[in-house]
């Protein structure tokens, strides 16, 4: 029987439409690793490779680990959003400032 964490790692990744093959990829693992994540009982990944997968997936660790949620709430979602762009370089989240100012000058 997978885990809850299993279980929210295959939902998130199948909800993207990403494949084993493509969050091997994105986390420096393994498919197999992967698959054992998320169909075995008591899967143990350290918290790198759980932070990994959330930055992959696009939610946090929190969320991960957290038996209670289901499906990621808008706070999971921005908080990985402001995550991925913190690690932006300078010129990409300048790019992101302007574009957010012209669509505010639409309104």
């Amino acid at each position: 029987m997978p885990s809850p964490l299993g279980d929210k790692i295959r939902a998130r990744r199948e909800a993207l439409g990403m494949s084993l093959d493509d969050l091997a990829l994105k986390t420096d693992s393994s498919k197999s690793y992967l698959w054992d994540i998320e169909k075995k009982d008591n899967p143990k990944p350290s918290a790198d490779k759980v932070a990994k997968i959330a930055a992959a997936l696009e939610v946090t660790t929190e969320y991960l680990m957290d038996q209670s949620a289901l499906t990621p709430d808008e706070d999971v979602k921005d908080k990985a959003f402001f995550r991925k762009y913190q690690q932006m370089d300078a010129p990409t989240k300048n790019k992101l400032r302007k574009i957010l100012d012209a669509w505010e000058n639409e309104e």
